[in-house]
């Protein structure tokens, strides 16, 4: 398996997941932003949220969502 690429920068915040489909609001309510839907990659096992920046991360030992 090939190194994961390293991030661009440093995520505001880093959550911890178990799953490779999940969905960022914000987390603050009416001063979130829209929802969206995101797919962590096999290959890097991380993403980034394009509107706040967070950065998902894929639990050790993960299965993928069916």
């Amino acid at each position: 398996m090939s190194a994961s690429p390293a991030p661009a920068h440093d995520a505001p915040e880093t959550k911890t997941v178990t799953s490779r489909r999940i969905a960022c609001d914000g987390g603050e309510g009416a001063l979130g932003h829209p929802r969206v839907w995101l797919t962590i990659p096999h290959d890097s096992g991380w993403v980034d949220c394009p509107y706040c920046d967070a950065r998902y991360v894929l639990a050790e030992g993960a299965q993928d969502a069916h």
